[in-house]
């Protein structure tokens, strides 16, 4: 008896050994925290290959078997693609971080910059090959033996002066060398190189016969010829030119045959200041390509012509080619000094985008092209599809059918100002005549064209329901008609007509589709004849949402639609709404039945699926808050067999528990949130506790949050290893009041855990980020029981941020009030006293605790002067307030150099005004102007 109590001693003394053998996580350990990215399994499920990425440093590429064996691991590897028969493996090599940080420093210019290399790895007998100054690659995908990359050389030679392919060259009579662009095609399997120098664009035809390539001349050079583009016979070795001239070569495409091709093309003067393109066309039986549309072509609109920034696509069958129109752009007076004439922005109140917004989107109006179509087997017949008053054009995937689907908001897009969405009309245009047809008048949702283009798919917001017009007839069914449950989101607490759940995918055989509800999944006959609940029920009566996981993979560019399989089985996430548990189910689309079980629920996440050809074979990522994702592979989820292990160093660190905490609001309404615990929590401790907010935070209670500078927010794992509590309670929200909600639910979950004799009540604190740091701005004008706030991107004053832009996008902020976040529901004329209710500014005098603002000068989504006006109004009120603002930096911050400079400093406050530790010199007396760069206060 006495050894076995002698042995627990020893246990226990060991285990508190253990705990105390763990140290904090600190400032230093962010950059080596990895990440699992570029996860993919190969078509045979044989192979597996994958990135571990720190958050700043080198990565490391991993190639695996199914069955976990470590084939090849190479440092700095990226995009790495496998050849089809899994023989090849090629990647770019990164340059060290500590080379491109050097070349930062030496302020190089982009072209001076480090270049990625590339290597090219037999994987039967491990040879490598490798390639400096890689720009791009491009492996064969059905001639397993080859690839295509393209590399910049520097040396003193150049190639002979000839228009044929040509690895012999010749000196320079330059001694300074300089760079050439080349395209290298490399047989993987004799080891045989044959070179293209000059080399710009490039692609492979379908069936890889054919490798297509346009050549540039150097701008100096007024005597070379060999400018143009040339297609190469892999076969025989021949190479031709089918377009002569220098120009800008752009969107070499191949029908999906590999019989025809387009490609666009300008040839005007370098310095002509409006680039002509024309759409060109070639088969084999012609010696050259040729024009088939041009601004002067018929059916091209007048002032029109053919966009260099349009997208080229052949329909499946080669009937049809798409491009893009768009009127001819006015030019810039050259010959104007610019210092002479005024340079202002002119606001129209009947423009239909506020100016801001057209500017921020300037580049991409200027970019923007309208879809045509032409007939190049037909008779070149050419049809302009849509003109400039239609926003979005879709086709099916083989775009062999006669309609598209096209949206016009035009005339209704001022009220987007105010309402933040623009309702639209759909309409459908036929690729044989252009005719366009009505199919729904100002309709508030989306549409969606199904995968046989004949029936168009939509949601209506303002009826809350899902319908199908069969464009055939014009028949018009609601397809949940009848159907006792809501498709339209049921928690929806915002000032605005609630969305849809969403669209799952289509049926094989294109007549049916697969709609969410808040639970379940439904099929509906496209029809509207027919339609049934494939997981009967089961979601909703167990309050368990059912989500397709979409393991089909498909390697073809054109099959974008998903398609649920009916002949094999089907799986699907589940996650419970209460114990916030994830699962994996399988089912059948084909029908209704009750899901079944594969993975039981379980504290954990599941994310990134993939999986083999035959589906077999699946990896995924598995996560919670204690563990970090890591790599798995699972035949059909039967078994499972862990592939990484990326963050071995947490277990030397005190990290932390996450647990589910509910309780009731003062006015009755059912609450919850998450509660984090150190490692080495002692219930006979007092522990400060820290609130972090933003709207709906408990879903995420089994997901992993890495120890990383963040752009603002809390760094959970920093604070509860370093024996903070951590609190991330729910809100829900009573619109007009979204201030009066916030303390609802914060400040009773707070004086709930305050209850525990391991929380210390007199140092509570509070902090949110963007609409999380207006609340925090917000509670500190209705309660003192918080003994210090951190406010990220604070709106103060909803008076003033009411009228103004969201410079990122150039939007007006009066949507935000009258129908989503800010969820006041009224104009600011309708109802001024709701604004003056919730605007912090106003209260700032019942402030008693000390806060940090964090507000960037470049914020893009809430007016740095809201920042302002709360330092201003808090330092003339003598409260302690202090401002960061971050030079040139976002909403959110993006440089992390940032981002590691403000971890510093929350946790510099917190432990100030939570633990008692010396204030450093940035709190206690600030950072004057002539010190800024030399001393950042932080001690």
């Amino acid at each position: 008896m006495y050894n076995k109590v002698a042995s627990l001693g020893i246990f226990l003394l060991l285990t508190g050994a253990s705990f105390a053998q763990k140290r904090p996580l600190d400032h230093s350990v962010y950059d080596q925290w990895k990440s699992i990215t570029g996860a993919s399994i190969s078509k045979s499920g044989q192979l597996i290959f994958y990135n571990l990425t720190p958050q700043e440093g080198n990565a490391l590429f991993q190639l695996k078997t199914a069955t976990n064996q470590l084939l090849l691991s190479i440092p700095r590897a990226s995009g790495a693609q496998l050849s089809a028969d899994e023989k090849f493996l090629a990647a770019y090599i990164k340059p060290t971080f500590e080379e491109t940080r050097q070349a930062k420093i030496k302020k190089k210019k982009a072209d001076d910059m480090p270049k990625d290399s590339l290597v090219i790895v037999n994987l039967e007998n491990k040879q490598e090959w490798k390639f400096p100054q890689v720009k791009s690659f491009k492996l064969a995908e059905n001639k397993n033996e080859y690839i295509a990359f393209l590399a910049d050389v520097k040396e003193e030679k150049t190639p002979s002066a000839t228009a044929s392919d040509s690895i012999a060259t010749t000196k320079t009579s330059t001694s300074k060398a300089k760079s050439i662009s080349v395209l290298y095609l490399k047989n993987l399997v004799s080891g045989d190189t044959t070179t293209f120098w000059k080399a710009d664009q490039y692609t492979w035809s379908p069936n890889e016969d054919f490798l297509l390539f346009s050549k540039k001349n150097d701008t100096k050079d007024s005597t070379a010829t060999d400018a143009g583009l040339y297609i190469y016979n892999i076969a025989n070795k021949s190479l031709k030119k089918i377009s002569n001239g220098k120009g800008t070569y752009k969107e070499l495409t191949f029908d999906d045959q590999g019989a025809q091709l387009a490609f666009l093309a300008d040839k005007s003067p370098e310095k002509s200041l409006l680039k002509d393109f024309r759409l060109y066309y070639y088969t084999q039986q012609l010696d050259s390509a040729n024009v088939i549309a041009s601004q002067q072509s018929s059916g091209v609109p007048q002032n029109w012509y053919v966009s260099g920034d349009g997208s080229l696509s052949f329909s499946a069958d080669g009937q049809k080619l798409f491009f893009g129109l768009a009127p001819i752009p006015r030019v810039k007076d050259t010959t104007l000094v610019e210092f002479e004439h005024a340079q202002l922005d002119i606001w129209h109140w009947q423009d239909d985008y506020l100016q801001p917004q057209q500017l921020v989107n300037l580049k991409r109006d200027l970019s923007r092209s309208y879809p045509a179509v032409i007939y190049p087997k037909n008779g070149r017949r050419l049809l302009s599809l849509v003109d400039d008053t239609f926003a979005r054009t879709s086709f099916t995937d083989k775009a062999n059918n006669e309609w598209a689907l096209t949206t016009s908001d035009f005339g209704k897009r001022i009220q987007g100002q105010w309402e933040g969405g623009t309702r639209s009309d759909v309409y459908i245009v036929s690729t044989q005549s252009g005719q366009k047809r009505i199919i729904k008048k100002d309709l508030n949702g989306y549409a969606y064209l199904s995968p046989l283009g004949d029936y168009v798919v939509y949601f209506d917001r303002d009826q809350g329901n899902w319908y199908s017009h069969q464009i055939k007839n014009d028949h018009v069914a609601m397809l949940n008609d009848g159907v006792p449950v809501s498709f339209v989101d049921e928690e929806n607490d915002s000032p605005t007509l609630p969305g849809a759940y969403g669209i799952a995918g289509w049926s094989q055989d294109n007549r049916s589709v697969f709609i969410y509800d808040r639970y379940d999944i439904w099929k509906f006959d496209l029809s509207g004849k027919d339609k049934q609940l494939t997981t009967n029920g089961e979601g909703r009566a167990t309050k368990t949402i059912f989500r397709y996981a979409n393991l089909e993979r498909s390697d073809n560019p054109r099959n974008r639609t998903t398609y649920i399989p009916e002949k094999k089985a089907v799986f699907l996430t589940a996650f419970h709404e209460e114990t916030k548990q994830n699962a994996i189910f399988e089912t059948s689309s084909s029908k209704s039945r009750r899901p079944k079980e594969i993975i039981g629920m379980a504290n954990f996440t599941y994310r990134a699926f993939q999986a083999s050809e035959d589906g077999k074979t699946i990896i995924y990522t598995k996560e919670n808050f204690g563990e970090s994702p890591n790599l798995h592979v699972s035949t059909l989820f039967k078994n499972e067999e862990k592939l990484t292990d990326a963050n071995p160093q947490q277990s030397s660190y005190n990290w932390g528990t996450a647990e589910l905490v509910q309780w009731t609001t003062p006015d009755g309404k059912p609450a919850e949130g998450i509660l984090y615990k150190p490692e080495n929590f002692d219930p006979n401790k007092k522990y400060p506790i820290i609130a972090y907010f933003y709207e709906t935070l408990t879903n995420g209670l089994y997901s992993y949050q890495a120890p990383a500078p963040t752009p603002s927010r809390l760094n959970i794992p920093y604070f509860v290893s370093n024996e903070y509590l951590v609190f991330a309670p729910d809100i829900r929200y009573d619109i007009g009041h979204p201030g009066k909600s916030a303390e609802l639910y914060i400040n009773s979950g707070m004086r709930h855990l305050a209850k525990n004799s391991w929380v210390d009540s007199t140092k509570m604190a509070i902090q949110g980020q963007s609409w999380g740091g207006y609340q925090v701005a917000h509670l500190i004008t209705r309660a003192g029981m918080y003994a210090a706030a951190w406010t990220g991107a604070p709106v103060v004053n909803m008076t003033s941020a009411y009228g103004g832009i969201r410079w990122q996008s150039g939007m007006s902020r009066q949507f935000q009030y009258e129908h989503t976040q800010s969820r006041i529901g009224k104009t600011l004329w309708e109802d001024q006293a709701l604004y003056l209710e919730n605007s912090p500014l106003f209260h700032l005098d019942q402030v008693t605790t000390p806060v940090v603002i964090m507000h960037n000068d470049n914020d893009g989504a809430v007016p740095w002067y809201q920042g302002i006006e709360m330092f201003t109004a808090l330092r003339r009120l003598q409260k302690p307030v202090w401002m960061l603002n971050y030079n040139g930096d976002e909403h959110n911050l993006m440089k992390r150099q940032n981002r590691k400079d403000i971890q510093i400093r929350q946790a510099q406050f917190f432990d100030h005004f939570l633990k008692g530790k010396p204030a450093p010199k940035w709190i206690s007396s600030g950072v004057p102007a002539i010190e800024k760069g030399i001393d950042w206060g932080l001690d």
